[in-house]
């Protein structure tokens, strides 16, 4: 199974936000979205980072004020690991585990096509146990 099989399943919106908003910008998206992290493009639309809850709380704890009004860009994290619509569903699950991450933009042609969370991962891993685990059943019945 493919990364494009998850996206069209669970869907490819994607939140975002551009690298010059303010940290306070990305956090009342983060919030009022009820999500943990958001794509930093820049006015290209080209993805130049990642910005999660966790990114936040370490800025807040080296630097007590005056951070939510800085750029997004000081606080994002600029390496992104990401993944194509081809990436077998197994290869994320080594990325995000080796790499420790729980979300991993998928690109194509430098274009964005969607997000996949750890839990989207392991929703897909539950569904495909129980379908074989659902077909074993059947085919032993059918004896």
């Amino acid at each position: 199974m493919s990364v494009s099989n998850l996206l069209q399943s669970k869907g490819n919106a994607v939140y975002q936000v551009n690298e010059n908003a303010t940290l306070r910008e990305a956090i009342l998206m983060l919030n009022s979205r009820n999500i943990g992290v958001v794509l930093v493009t820049d006015d290209a639309g080209s993805l130049t980072g990642i910005l999660s809850e966790r990114d936040i709380i370490r800025k807040s704890l080296t630097q007590e004020t005056g951070f939510r009004d800085e750029p997004v860009s000081k606080t994002m994290t600029k390496k992104v690991l990401s993944v194509t619509p081809n990436t077998s569903i197994e290869e994320v699950m080594n990325i995000m585990s080796n790499s420790r991450i729980r979300h991993v933009p998928v690109l194509e042609n430098g274009e964005i096509k969607g997000l996949v969370s750890i839990g989207d991962v392991v929703k897909r891993k539950i569904a495909d146990a129980e379908n074989e685990a659902a077909s074993l059943r059947d085919y032993i019945s059918a004896g």
